[in-house]
């Protein structure tokens, strides 16, 4: 054979299997002899034991002063307001947050006229302030990172509402623009043929160990060692996922390593993952972890160079179906309020639940025939409309038992002053765990704020979803692999949900009036590492609130059998009684500043509010009123609902 004669004599000691040193290359990656592989531009770097910005030890981001005309806090919002004695520029929300209370809440602020350029800050304004006596009382906001991202517009320039959030228009009223804002963060529901790769997905990353191989701090691992092992990894579980869904096609990837050409697969097959589980936030409970780390990972330029494509592609909402096809004129019709619209049956006819059902039937098909076109078909209208109403299922599952939970704090305890001593919500500090002291009426409206502010974050929680994965895939935000006293975790700046949580917050503080005890979000420290911690904690509200509804909505059902009723008589005097105490109880100990590992954790701060509530889900079984919730069906804070 002429040709492999000279092939072999231009290169007769070459061996494809041992690549040459500090050869960084996909193939060479993917070889056998993969450990001698490392990064030529980081290996200089890790030789000097310095660590590159992306995943060393605790480095800390240059401190960079605000641009001219932003806000000085979050510099990331365009300053409204002035503060003659800080003689800083600030954004309302920042502003409210910063001067809340103590000497700063005597400050005075003047508004900056539109066109006009803010006034820079003045060199030692801020110590000379200090110097003559005034003290920064409460730091609301941590901003380390100084990485902060410019967050949507509507989310800053939103008005602020201090009236309850409904989850939509009601029958009969005009829409407007609520359905459209709201279709921005909406995913699209998955078809059938969509769940078949999804549950490929869901197999594939069930028998990784991508963070068990990746986030580890082994002898002898540096950062290049560690980009080689990414890479192999991330291409172990792209092969596998084209084998299994196409035989054929993953023959032809295990032979030349043509990853590019899949690109779009991989694109889609990710997408679904992460649409089903802001949708669904039960499922992927184990795996969508992996898979956010595996496309954060994905998203370095280093793995990015290798793969020749990237992973990520953005999440398919309602809106942008819709747009794409010039419909959005259908989350505007009034019709759409009946389409979506849930059917409750709690206290209904049948007739009357039959006649809703066909009412509903009629307007999907009504708004399905009207606005279909030649690239959205009728069956996708259909998607985008139970789309939403999906979204108002997870309100209802969600958020409605933050408001029921106000309705019970209304109801069963007077603001400011208690009856007797069975229904005061008095706390003290080193009783029964409690961290906090607060009297009846401070903790009444601790609970009442700290309830709304749930409220608030959870009819938001889409919204914060997306937020949250921008923060997470973002290029340009780095991580840093350290010991959070809970093993090894990805420390990273989350920007835009840390701006937009500040956005609720500031909404949720105006709609209470007053704010009792600490402010401050953690977002990107030891308590809250990044983003994806952030929402796994929010999410977990409603598996603490709704085993707790249903458990008071039941007691009335109960005392209705005889030999029920005699035990909640003569352990508790009455039903009233019984639901009071357990309201009560929790109500002083589900928000008591305990459950932290050490003394400086937990507390009054915004994260420190939740964590005393799970402490608090960990001791039921010791409390009195135990077999009351067990009479009711419940079976845990995690079961079924």
């Amino acid at each position: 054979m002429p040709v492999n004669t000279p092939s072999a004599s231009i290169e007769p000691t070459s061996q494809p299997d041992e690549p040459p040193s500090g050869t960084f290359t996909l193939e060479n990656i993917l070889g056998t002899n993969h450990e001698a592989v490392e990064h030529p531009r980081l290996k200089e770097k890790d030789s000097g034991d310095a660590t590159g910005p992306g995943e060393g030890w605790d480095e800390e981001s240059a401190v960079r002063p605000a641009a001219d005309g932003f806000c000085v806090e979050c510099e990331d919002q365009p300053a409204q307001v002035v503060c003659d004695t800080c003689a800083d520029n600030y954004c309302e929300v920042c502003f409210a947050a910063q001067h809340r209370k103590g000497s700063r809440k005597k400050h005075i602020a003047e508004p900056i006229p539109s066109g006009a350029k803010p006034k820079l800050m003045q060199n030692g304004a801020a110590e000379d302030a200090k110097k003559n006596g005034e003290q920064e009382d409460d730091v609301d906001m941590d901003d380390s990172d100084e990485e902060l991202d410019r967050i949507s517009a509507e989310a800053s320039k939103a008005p602020v509402s201090t009236q309850i959030l409904g989850a939509q228009p009601t029958i009969g009223s005009k829409v407007g623009e609520w359905f459209v804002d709201r279709s921005k963060y909406i995913p699209l529901r998955l078809t059938y043929g969509e769940r078949k790769y999804l549950r490929l997905l869901d197999a594939a990353l069930q028998v990784s160990e991508y963070t068990d191989k990746i986030d580890t701090l082994g002898f002898g691992l540096s950062k290049p060692k560690r980009i080689v092992h990414q890479i192999r990894e991330l291409c172990a579980i792209l092969s596998g996922l084209v084998l299994a869904a196409d035989y054929k096609q993953g023959q032809e990837l295990f032979t030349d390593r043509d990853f590019q050409s899949n690109a779009d697969f991989y694109q889609t097959i990710f997408e679904l993952g992460r649409r089903h589980k802001i949708m669904n936030p039960d499922k992927m409970r184990t795996t969508y972890g992996k898979l956010i780390y595996l496309l954060k990972d994905s998203q370095s330029p280093d793995v990015r160079d290798m793969l020749s494509f990237s992973c990520v592609k953005p999440i398919i909402s309602v809106y942008t179906i819709l747009e794409e096809n010039d419909a959005l004129n259908m989350l505007r019709d009034d019709l759409i309020v009946v389409a979506t619209q849930e059917i409750y049956s709690e206290g209904r006819s049948r007739r009357e639940v039959q006649r809703d059902i066909k009412n509903k039937e009629r307007a999907i098909e009504t708004l399905a025939s009207k606005y279909q076109r030649s690239g959205l078909n009728q069956e996708q209208v259909r998607q985008c409309i139970y789309s939403i109403g999906d979204n108002h299922a997870f309100l209802r599952t969600n958020r409605d038992p933050c408001e029921k939970m106000i309705a019970y704090l209304k109801q069963y305890f007077h603001p400011t002053h208690p009856k007797d001593n069975k229904s005061s919500l008095a706390i003290r500090s080193g009783k029964q765990g409690a961290r906090l002291s607060h009297d009846h009426a401070k903790q009444y409206a601790y609970v009442l704020q700290s309830l709304t502010l749930w409220r608030e974050i959870l009819h938001d929680m889409f919204r914060l979803w997306s937020l949250a994965e921008q923060d997470l895939l973002a290029e340009n935000v780095p991580y840093r692999l350290r010991d959070t006293g809970q093993g090894l975790n990805r420390v990273q700046a989350a920007p835009k949900t840390f701006r937009m949580m500040h956005t609720i917050l500031h909404r949720a503080q105006q709609s209470v009036g007053t704010w009792i005890g600490s402010s401050a979000i953690h977002m990107g420290d030891h308590n809250v590492p990044n983003a994806l911690m952030f929402i796994d904690k929010y999410s977990q509200i409603y598996r603490i609130l709704l085993p707790i509804c249903n458990t008071l909505s039941q007691i009335p059902s109960l005392a209705e059998k005889p030999a029920l009723r005699s035990y909640i008589e003569d352990d508790f005097g009455s039903t009233d009684n019984c639901m009071r105490e357990i309201l009560c109880d929790f109500f002083q100990h589900g928000f008591d500043g305990s459950g932290a590992d050490n003394f400086f954790d937990a507390g009054s701060c915004i994260d420190g509010r939740l964590t005393s509530a799970w402490n608090w889900c960990a001791q039921l079984e010791k409390k009195r009123y135990f077999p009351v919730f067990l009479l009711t069906g419940f079976v845990g804070f995690d079961g079924d609902w």
